[in-house]
């Protein structure tokens, strides 16, 4: 019996994240109660099930590339970069493997650097800090300024989206998320009980979105920043964003400075998006609860619910941004919460457009925003709400998609995501509950997949009217409040449903569940057929399809694509593939699709003792399931933002050094610039040597 790789330990219940990670990006999500208190049923032992049933009938011995390679390296002195010839069994170039996929592994490590295959190069794109607007400075760690960061890249880069800018050969435009700021790496001698105005504001222009061209060199897949170009731009926390929808002007989201409630400050805490066919970027506002203090002092005991099914909880938040804005302040301003939690629809075109907030795509944490069109052109966007025992979702505009290039095709197309009905999920297992015991025994008609609805929450139409579906709720209050309107209709809970991608192959819809350690304990969700295995920590991957494989039907299918965790562990599933020629994996975040058809994901929180990477995996034909890592982090770092095209992978890499102790004195990680540099997240473009295309 092989040794498992080992679980990582420190902060339990985190998804292996650092208690400074958890602490500034979900404001210790992990650590409170769980916000859906409903009964509704719970999905991840569905997953979980099915898993083990199939693993039992088709899993034979089990090695790993790890194992093979005598088990997670551990890194000698950090460099800043580095390539797979110390980590993998062997240098020669893989030969063989799905179209896409032909390189060789890199094996799980601990190096201070971001690892890439044998054969490959990298370059840092773009910076924290670096200026992209005309007047901005060039960055200094010990001169940082407000003004000068509103100029600059912002923090903790997430979400990628690159276009097309075709009158500029060999450039293109880079689109960014910026999720949120860690005060502690970002400034000497932080005080986290006083931070200053001067660091508030520099953590408020540090938030939202860039928008930046970059050029490509001819002869590699090397990009470079062009600065202070006249389609760069910086959103941030102060910055004009519109409600439009069903929502905008209800009184739920006016404020004394909005009585209109149409006009928001800021956008924040920008996780995953998605990227529209009519040339829009979408940004879901994640973990938006945590910058909100004193939740404690609204007496309302319904709006009092209402923040706690949110998780906005307490008195005074992390960053005390209340005490220099008292939006922030919900005794003050209580419905200025209500204000995030949005998708929003960035024209990066137009650096003089205002970025909306579609109401119509409902308010929660929203991790991710993909479109996909209808046979008729209509879009329909598949979203996740990124908490313990929470929904997926999905829109269905009602207004079809004008392929012209047109000024009145663009204007009509920023239209199409405010008509439509939203819908939440609901999982359906085929066997008995009787057999289901939570220990992932396999049922007795040997299945390991299911149906499911999707279930209309409400429908907006023309000049914001919108109706109801859901029994007792307003139609306001299904958008504003939507995860109770999922709670009344009884969704089904999920292992945290964080990126969800429509393949534009074969139209099957891929949902990133990245952990759930809550599962089966006690006063918790406990078995069904969706959830037939206790105590998730590395999360799987569903995979959904659409009946007759239509976007806008209400009914579909569902199986276990890949249920994540070391390969020697039974309770692992790699899409049938043979589990000794695939790479460990551990809690899935953000996916997406290469040219070829392959689904690469980036983890968030590996658990198997070994920093998180980018990960490639076939989803069809003889090799569906093979699972090759493709580069791993830094220090402390997050993948973010894949993006896989024919000659360059681009990620974030987000939140480097953050490590329990670690500040700007005390550095964790000295990625990306090498001893006495500050850390700073940043954005790398990963080419092959050769000039070929990726994996081929």
């Amino acid at each position: 019996m092989r040794k498992l790789l080992p679980i990582i330990t420190s902060h339990q219940g985190s998804g292996g994240r650092s208690a400074m990670t958890c602490r500034f990006r979900c404001g210790d999500a992990c650590f409170h109660e769980v916000p859906n208190t409903s009964d509704n049923e719970y999905v991840g032992d569905v997953i979980a099930g099915a898993l083990s049933r199939r693993s039992m009938m088709r899993a034979a011995a089990v090695v790993t590339v790890a194992t093979a390679a005598g088990g997670a390296v551990i890194a000698g002195p950090a460099a800043p970069q580095a390539t797979a010839a110390a980590q993998k069994p062997s240098s020669q170039k893989s030969k063989t493997g799905a179209r896409g996929l032909r390189f060789t592994p890199v094996a799980p490590n601990t190096t201070d650097a971001v690892t890439i295959p044998d054969g490959y190069a990298q370059n840092v794109v773009i910076r924290w800090g670096e200026p992209i607007l005309r007047g901005a400075p060039a960055f200094d760690a010990d001169k940082q300024t407000a003004k000068a960061q509103a100029g600059q890249f912002g923090y903790n880069n997430d979400f990628l989206s690159l276009l097309p800018l075709h009158r500029e050969h060999g450039r293109q435009v880079l689109v960014a998320n910026h999720e949120y700021t860690d005060e502690i790496l970002m400034f000497k001698g932080y005080d986290p009980e006083k931070p200053t105005r001067e660091q508030v504001e520099i953590a408020w222009a540090a938030h939202g979105l860039s928008v930046v061209v970059v050029e490509e060199e001819q002869k590699s897949g090397k990009l470079a920043a062009v600065s202070r170009h006249q389609l760069n731009r910086r959103l941030t926390a102060t910055s004009e964003f519109r409600l439009s929808g069903p929502a905008a002007g209800s009184a739920l989201v006016r404020t004394k400075a909005d009585p209109k409630g149409v006009t928001v400050l800021g956008t924040l805490n920008n996780c995953s998006g998605g990227t529209t066919p009519w040339g829009t970027t979408l940004h879901g506002e994640e973990n938006f609860n945590q910058y909100f203090a004193n939740a404690e002092k609204v007496t309302d005991p319904t709006a009092a619910a209402r923040l706690k099914r949110y998780g906005v909880i307490g008195a005074a938040s992390e960053r005390k941004w209340e005490r220099y804005d008292d939006r922030f302040d919900l005794a003050k301003e209580p419905n200025e919460a209500n204000r995030f939690g949005w998708v929003v629809e960035l024209d990066p075109y137009d650096p003089e457009s205002t970025p909306r907030k579609r109401t119509a795509l409902g308010r929660f944490k929203h991790e991710a925003a993909q479109p996909r069109l209808t046979d008729d052109g209509r879009p329909v966007v598949y979203m996740g709400d990124d908490e313990k025992f929470d929904y997926f979702y999905k829109f269905v505009s009602s207004k079809r998609f004008d392929k012209g290039r047109s000024r009145a095709a663009h204007q009509h197309n920023l239209t199409l995501l405010d008509e439509g009905t939203l819908y939440v999920a609901k999982l359906t297992g085929d066997s008995p509950a009787a057999e289901i015991d939570g220990t992932g025994k396999l049922p007795a008609d040997g299945e390991f997949d299911g149906s499911g609805t999707w279930i209309p929450l409400a429908t907006a139409g023309p000049g914001g009217k919108a109706v109801s579906h859901v029994d007792g709720m307003t139609a306001e209050e299904v958008y504003v409040f939507t995860r109770l309107a999922g709670d009344k209709v009884g969704a089904t809970k999920m292992d945290r449903p964080e990126d969800i991608e429509p393949s534009p192959h074969t139209g099957k819809v891929y949902v990133a569940l990245t952990n759930n350690s809550d599962r089966g304990k006690a006063g918790k969700a406990g078995a069904d057929e969706a959830n037939p295995r206790n105590l998730n920590k590395h999360g799987q991957i569903l995979e959904l399809t659409e009946r007759r494989n239509r976007a806008d039907a209400t009914t579909f299918g569902w199986s276990l694509f890949l249920v994540a965790g070391d390969p020697n562990d039974p309770a692992t599933y790699f899409a049938g593939f043979p589990k000794d020629k695939v790479s460990p994996i551990s809690c899935p975040d953000n996916v997406s699709f290469d040219p070829h058809g392959n689904l690469w994901i980036s983890t968030d929180g590996a658990q198997l003792g070994a920093h998180d990477g980018l990960f490639g995996v076939a989803t069809k034909g003889d090799r569906r399931g093979e699972l090759k890592q493709f580069l791993t982090m830094p220090k402390g770092a997050e993948t973010c933002g894949p993006i896989v095209q024919d000659r360059r992978v681009i990620v974030a890499v987000q939140h480097p050094g953050e490590i329990d102790g670690a500040s700007v004195e005390k550095p964790a990680s000295v990625w990306p610039d090498g001893p006495g540099k500050l850390v700073r997240p940043s954005v790398v473009s990963v080419w092959r040597k050769d000039g070929c295309d990726i994996g081929v």
